[in-house]
């Protein structure tokens, strides 16, 4: 359907297919690897069940589910090693993602965390890029990778490297007969409401938790990269509050903005 949408009126998009992991269905995350990373999709998203919403609905013990489980499932769906802490995203407690490119049914990552000189490569990458929109229009993009690689020309030749890096570990015969797409794996692992709630409140108050549940979740909010601002203050919000925190209360208080009475008339 996006391929039809794009063929005939020119509609580009980014598909990313999103799966909730709970103890019951954390045995079909493979197959659902296997069967979605060649339907189109660019992202491929995992997120262990937290204590969330809904307390009527948390039928499953989700504390017995780690995240080591649920990215152990969708390696073995990949058929590979995911290499994801060479490029970290807040948290390890909370992000893993893997980047890479789908040549045929093979997925090669993009940066390998046990070549010494992709890191060199990654940190080159964020000392040129760092603060460039490389998104919009492709002729403006081009103008902004120029810019940024004149301001660093020592940085081409290690970039060159590691192109022919990664050509070599997709195959140039492979790459010229399958063609490359971009594949990313992601898995975010949200907290328990009943711990982030005490971890927010302290942290608002300057306050160091010694509980080391409510600490660990301190330490995990401070490093959020998935922060939201919120429309009633200057503040951005964690994720995991918002969720946790604040959406109940704003739920009660729509329950009585809008009564279900007054929502079916």
């Amino acid at each position: 359907m996006f391929e039809r949408l794009r063929r005939e009126h020119g509609v580009r998009s980014v598909l990313a297919h999103n799966m909730t992991v709970t103890p019951r269905n954390v045995g079909e995350v493979s197959e659902v690897v296997r069967a979605c990373r060649r339907m189109g999709f660019r992202i491929l998203s995992f997120q262990p069940a937290a204590f969330v919403g809904n307390p009527s609905r948390w039928r499953d013990d989700y504390r017995a589910l780690s995240p080591d489980d649920v990215w152990a499932e969708v390696e073995r769906g990949a058929g590979m090693r995911l290499p994801h802490g060479i490029v970290q995203v807040g948290d390890e407690r909370c992000n893993r993602t893997a980047y890479g490119i789908l040549v045929g049914d093979r997925w090669v990552p993009a940066l390998d965390d046990r070549v010494r000189a992709d890191h060199g490569a990654r940190d080159a990458f964020f000392k040129v890029f760092r603060g460039v929109d490389l998104t919009g229009p492709r002729a403006l993009v081009v103008v902004r990778v120029s810019r940024a690689l004149v301001r660093h020309p020592r940085t081409l030749p290690i970039g060159a490297l590691w192109a022919l890096r990664f050509v070599l570990r997709a195959g140039p015969l492979r790459l010229l007969r399958h063609g490359a797409r971009p594949l990313t794996f992601v898995m975010h692992s949200f907290m328990d409401a009943a711990v982030v709630r005490p971890a927010w409140e302290a942290l608002q108050l300057g306050e160091r938790s010694e509980d080391p549940q409510v600490l660990a979740a301190q330490e995990r909010l401070e490093a959020c990269s998935y922060a939201m601002a919120h429309p009633d203050s200057d503040m951005l919000v964690p994720a995991c509050v918002q969720h946790g925190v604040l959406d109940p209360e704003a739920n009660q208080d729509l329950a009585r903005l809008l009564p279900l009475a007054t929502a079916l008339e």
